[in-house]
């Protein structure tokens, strides 16, 4: 190899050094995602006011998955929020958070005609959203 050729691929590994630990510190896709929920019982078209899955294992896993996915990259991993968006971890537990995650979820929310939270209403199934919601319910609320 010639050393033009060796100054060049040292470049590139040096590039690829440099550009690593961002790919490494980036969570969840660009664009939301369909959730998986297969092995879930299908809920229905009718939108539901109380979480079918709270505590069901399969429902926490996928869940999880779900999450990371969709919500981390503005709620936060382990939906340990930043301070931008909100703090999932203090919402009101259990069927008294229910109703307002569902709504919230389906339809989104916006400020002044900026998107604050896209509507996740026919990309993430009712099932993948209670699934979410089953994870989030399983997270000790913030020491604050």
């Amino acid at each position: 190899m010639s050393p033009v050729h060796k100054i060049v691929a040292a470049a590139f590994l040096l590039t690829g050094l440099l550009a690593a630990p961002q790919a490494l510190m980036a969570h969840g896709d660009v664009q939301p995602q369909p959730v998986d929920t297969t092995g879930l019982k299908p809920i229905g078209k009718a939108v539901l006011k109380e979480n079918p899955y709270r505590g069901d294992a399969l429902a926490i896993k996928i869940g999880e998955h779900g999450y990371t996915q969709n919500c981390a990259r503005c709620h936060g991993i382990g939906a340990i929020s930043g301070g931008i968006s909100p703090d999932l971890r203090k919402m009101d537990p259990a069927k008294e958070g229910d109703e307002w995650y569902i709504y919230r979820s389906l339809s989104g929310s916006a400020k002044d005609g900026r998107v604050l939270m896209p509507k996740f209403e026919g990309i993430i199934s009712q099932e993948g959203l209670w699934a979410i919601r089953s994870w989030l319910d399983t997270l000790p609320p913030p020491n604050d």
